[in-house]
């Protein structure tokens, strides 16, 4: 995907604020052997683009005053309520230098399992994106992870996420995060119901005596 920027002069929260109002975004590009370098942006062209996933997990070719870089989206920054883009940040790639980026999971092939069709189980997201390292040119725009074979009780861990080639998942220390659950929906007994119902049932009945004993005696 294409972002063209210009390079802007002017620096501050005044200036920030005049780009604004004229339907531009503040932004920064940095990494590399090259200074930091502060830009502009179209907003609405901005915007949609962020409405694409692979916008935000892929590189990206950026036009910067007739020139050419290849960069990652790194930050956003979004007005508290309007949706309005307030500043951005693109870091520049380098090819011979590993890079860490947050890759969105894509789930298939659920609804084939034999546990969810025949069995009734639930199929349990619990992570929608994978942190990964590679090379720029082996950056997955998402990694499929396949669940036709899911069987209940069954647990998938990052560490058993298949990898693209040249790519490798980010984990710290033992850490090895959940990916997916697949379980049966849990249904309440009657045995489980009917303790909660006795207290409420039990109430009118143990109020009486207490009544009673309110009543002024006789003179």
């Amino acid at each position: 995907m294409k972002v063209v920027a210009n390079t802007r002069p002017a620096h501050g929260t005044g200036a920030s604020r005049r780009l604004r109002r004229a339907g531009k975004v503040p932004g920064i590009l940095y990494g590399g052997t090259a200074q930091p370098t502060a830009i502009e942006v179209d907003h609405n062209a901005l915007y949609h683009a962020l409405r694409v996933e692979s916008f935000h997990s892929s590189i990206l070719d950026m036009e910067i005053d007739g020139s050419g870089e290849r960069v990652l989206l790194r930050a956003l920054q979004w007005h508290p309520y309007k949706p309005q883009v307030m500043h951005v940040d693109f870091q520049r790639v380098d090819a011979n230098q590993a890079i860490t980026m947050k890759v969105p999971l894509h789930f298939v092939n659920q609804e084939l399992a034999t546990a969810v069709k025949l069995g009734g189980a639930v199929v349990n997201h619990v992570l929608n994106e994978i942190q990964v390292t590679c090379l720029p040119q082996f950056l997955p725009e998402f990694i499929e992870l396949d669940l036709s074979t899911a069987e209940v009780g069954q647990v998938v861990h990052v560490s058993q996420v298949p990898m693209p080639e040249g790519v490798r998942p980010v984990l710290h220390g033992k850490e090895d995060p959940v990916v997916v659950t697949i379980s049966l929906p849990s249904v309440k007994t009657e045995e489980e119901v009917a303790p909660e119902e006795a207290p409420a049932a039990a109430a009118p009945a143990a109020a009486a005596p207490a009544a009673a004993a309110k009543k002024p005696e006789k003179k």
